[in-house]
């Protein structure tokens, strides 16, 4: 694909283009589209996002604009950003995988549907009333990362099992989710015979390199990354890091793995994706977020890079190879 074509396809002239966008919203409803990760390195999940608002008959240029605001973990710029939007009557906002972003979403408006794409639980997050019914402005898709913590770790346990200490890398930037990373692999580890006592904050490239570059002194024997948008967007630098230091490491994205990290374990984010756009698109169609019940992802997969194993001397299991949605030589 050229560079053009690219750049028109990850839509990220539309994210430098405002202006344009809110003329168009003369003609076309305007969808706000707010992620903590960057254009670049959401491809296949915003194809993903395209592919549910097609769905609802509605096509990105043709009918509906959609307004991208990529923070590349910069979380600070959530406020102004949803103030734009408010300002500029988006006739929905969309926060698909970020959690942060929703609330910053739900914080500016009481009134714009909004359509999220949460980690945790959104009842216990204060996001809806219930599942069936959430009331008020928002509803969206509740994707498990959290809940799926204890088998990603028993995962990386089954591809490392002489590992005892795992180190778990957050961002503190994205607090709701590095909590429930911390919490839920402190949890699961003690069954597993691990511990999991070392935890790693990075909220910029250079704190990522620092965290990696700490494990020449105070080494863990594998590491667990948290979900996070950000990090996402870092997926070679963590292949790379990872590599250099023989690290095992587990991820929830499997866009990471395909750069090179070893393994992931989670939902299919594009589908995720999907699913919001489906959403966005009923929405603007008339239907009411206070009646549309929260969507939970069903797609869970697991990807492992055999040639990165390899390199690391290890030796997959038969069984785990055999559970795999994909395999990566």
């Amino acid at each position: 694909m050229k560079r053009r074509e690219f750049i028109a396809f990850l839509g990220g002239a539309a994210a430098a283009r405002p202006c344009a966008a809110y003329t168009q919203q003369a003609a076309n409803p305007l969808v706000g589209f707010v992620n903590g990760a960057t254009a670049e390195a959401s491809a296949r999940n915003l194809a993903g996002f395209r592919k549910g608002l097609a769905e609802a008959g509605y096509i990105e240029g043709q009918n509906v604009t959609v307004e991208y605001h990529w923070l590349d973990g910069q979380y600070d710029r959530l406020p102004a950003a949803m103030t734009d939007l408010v300002q500029h009557r988006a006739a929905v906002i969309a926060t698909p995988a970020s959690d942060v972003a929703t609330f910053a979403a739900k914080a500016a408006t009481t009134t714009i549907p909004i359509v999220f794409g949460v980690a945790e639980d959104p009842v216990r997050l204060g996001l809806v009333a219930s599942l069936a019914k959430p009331g008020g402005n928002v509803t969206g898709v509740n994707f498990f990362f959290s809940e799926v913590i204890a088998k990603r770790l028993r995962l990386l346990h089954d591809l490392v099992p002489n590992a005892a200490h795992i180190a778990v890398l957050v961002n503190p930037g994205n607090p709701r989710t590095a909590e429930a990373t911390i919490e839920g692999v402190e949890k699961a580890a003690p069954s597993l015979g691990l511990q999991a006592g070392m935890v790693l904050h990075a909220a910029t490239i250079g704190e990522i390199d620092t965290a990696f570059a700490g494990f020449a002194h105070d080494r863990p024997d594998a590491l667990f990354v948290a979900p996070d948008g950000f990090f996402f967007s870092r997926a070679v630098q963590f292949a790379t890091l990872a590599a250099r230091e023989r690290m095992p490491a587990s991820y929830s994205n499997r866009d990471i793995v395909a750069a090179g990290g070893l393994m992931s374990y989670g939902p299919d984010l594009a589908d995720v994706f999907r699913q919001v756009g489906l959403y966005t698109g009923r929405i603007l169609k008339g239907e009411k977020p206070a009646e549309l019940p929260v969507l939970q992802s069903s797609k869970f997969e697991l990807v492992i890079n055999l040639q990165t194993a390899r390199t690391l001397g290890i030796d997959v299991p038969s069984g785990v190879l055999s559970i795999a949605d994909e395999a990566i030589e």
